[in-house]
């Protein structure tokens, strides 16, 4: 975080946002009250917390359902690992799936095998994907 803003009047919120975006700075804005709407309107990503008003709630584009803060962090852990598996997955199949089509082209491998290996591999990439992305 680079700076940090209290007490600021919500069309201040709101136009600060606006100046953030205007720069390319991508603007996350958390707010939980009405003075908060315009600013979370704004904002490329607007998170609002479950016990704030209705309207932030409504206007937001996450709404998070934790009296702590700290649940962000877990948040982005959560999203940044699971992109990680998303890629490792990714690279596995295209590469695997590549390997199998290659070696049947070359006559090394018959369809019947091929297609057991690549459903195989489809079995393990889903149960490592059912695995907890947080230790």
């Amino acid at each position: 975080m680079d700076e940090y803003h209290s007490e600021v009047l919500p069309e201040d919120k709101a136009r600060f946002v606006e100046a953030e975006r205007a720069q390319g700075h991508t603007v996350i804005m958390l707010g939980d009250g009405i003075n908060d709407s315009p600013a979370l309107s704004a904002a490329d990503v607007g998170i609002a917390i479950s016990d704030g008003a209705a309207i932030a709630r409504e206007i937001a584009d996450i709404t998070i359902a934790a009296d702590d803060l700290f649940e962000l962090v877990n948040l982005r852990m959560i999203a940044s690992s699971l992109m990680r598996r998303i890629q490792s997955n990714y690279r596995f199949v295209i590469g695997f799936n590549g390997g199998l089509i290659g070696l049947g082209v070359a006559g090394v491998l018959p369809p019947a095998t091929s297609a057991m290996l690549h459903n195989l591999s489809t079995l393990g990439v889903s149960l490592r994907s059912m695995t907890n992305l947080l230790e």
